[in-house]
C-alpha cells in the first residue's frame, strides 16, 4: 500500500495544500479533497481519470472543496475526449443530500456521461476491490458526522483520523497499526478546540501501539514549533512531519521530513 499525501495543511495555508491522501492498492482510492490537493495530484503522476473511488471524512471546505473542479473537469473531458469510468463517493451520513443538492446547482453536473454512485457510511467496514475500509465517527463537529478511516492491504493497515479531537473510538482506529496518519492541527503550546495538538497525537499513537506515526493537518502556529518533539514526549515510536508530495510504502521505513 503506497501513501502519497497530497495536502499537509488547512484551508489557507501559504505552503501546504488542504486535507487530500491518495492511497494506492490495486486501485488508486482518494481520501478528501481540500483546496490545492488536485494540482498536486496531477502532479504525482496518477492519470485522474482513472480514479473511481473518493472518500470524505465529512465537507469542511479544506476537506472537500477541490472536488468542484474535479469533478467539471471529469464531465467535459467524458463529453469532449472519452468517458472516464463510474465513479463512487463515499462518506459520512448526509453525503447524499449534499451531493444531490449540488448537482442540482451546477448545469454541467446534472448529466453525467459516466455513472455516478453516493454512498453513506458509518461504521460499518466495506471492501474497495482488495482493500478493507472501516470508518469510524470521531469527535470534531456537532454540525456533522466526521469519519475517520481505516484501510486494510495485504496484510498492511493505514489510519487515518481526519479532523479529530482524541477519543476511544480513534484509538480504536489506529490499533496496532503499520501506520497512523493524525490531525496535528497545533503545537502543544498553542491547542485549539475540535483538533489535537501534537502531544494529544503522540498519546493516540501510544495507547493504539501504532508502528509508526506521520503528523499532518497542520495551522500555521504548528509549522512554527517543533510537533515532532513534542509528539515523542509520549511516543516512543517513528515519527514524521507530513509534507505535501510525500509518498511512503505502509510496512516500511517512513522518508526523512523537512521541518521540524
Amino acid at each position: 500500500m503506497q501513501v502519497t499525501i497530497l495536502g499537509s495543511g488547512t484551508n489557507i495555508h501559504p505552503t501546504r495544500g488542504a486535507a487530500g491522501y491518495l492511497f494506492q492498492t490495486d486501485r488508486p482510492i482518494l481520501l478528501d479533497f481540500g483546496p490545492r490537493t488536485l494540482s498536486n495530484l496531477l502532479k504525482t503522476g496518477v492519470d485522474r481519470h482513472t480514479i473511481q473511488h473518493l472518500l470524505f471524512t465529512h465537507y469542511h471546505a479544506d476537506h472537500f472543496s477541490d472536488f468542484i473542479p474535479f469533478f467539471f473537469d471529469a464531465v467535459c473531458h467524458s463529453k469532449f475526449a472519452a468517458v472516464r469510468p463510474d465513479l463512487t463517493i463515499y462518506g459520512p451520513p448526509g453525503t447524499k443530500r449534499l451531493f444531490r443538492a449540488m448537482f442540482r446547482t451546477f448545469p454541467n453536473f446534472s448529466k453525467t456521461p459516466f455513472r455516478v454512485t453516493l454512498q453513506e457510511v458509518n461504521n460499518q467496514p466495506f471492501s474497495i476491490g482488495a482493500t478493507r475500509i472501516t470508518p469510524l465517527p470521531m469527535t470534531h463537529s456537532d454540525q456533522q458526522t466526521c469519519l475517520g478511516y481505516r484501510l486494510e492491504y495485504q496484510g498492511r493497515s493505514a489510519a487515518f483520523s481526519g479532523d479529530a479531537m482524541a477519543s476511544q473510538n480513534l484509538v480504536s482506529l489506529c490499533r496496532d497499526a503499520d501506520v497512523a496518519i493524525l490531525d496535528c492541527s497545533f503545537s502543544s503550546h498553542q491547542p485549539g478546540g475540535s483538533h489535537m495538538h501534537a502531544e494529544e497525537c503522540g498519546k493516540v499513537a501510544e495507547k493504539a501501539k501504532v508502528k509508526k506515526l506521520v503528523l499532518s493537518h497542520f495551522y500555521e502556529a504548528a509549522d512554527r514549533s517543533n510537533v515532532v518533539a513534542q509528539a515523542r514526549r509520549f511516543f516512543s515510536g517513528p515519527i514524521i512531519k507530513g509534507k505535501d508530495l510525500m509518498t511512503f510504502q505502509v510496512g516500511r521505513a517512513l522518508p526523512t521530513s523537512i521541518g521540524k
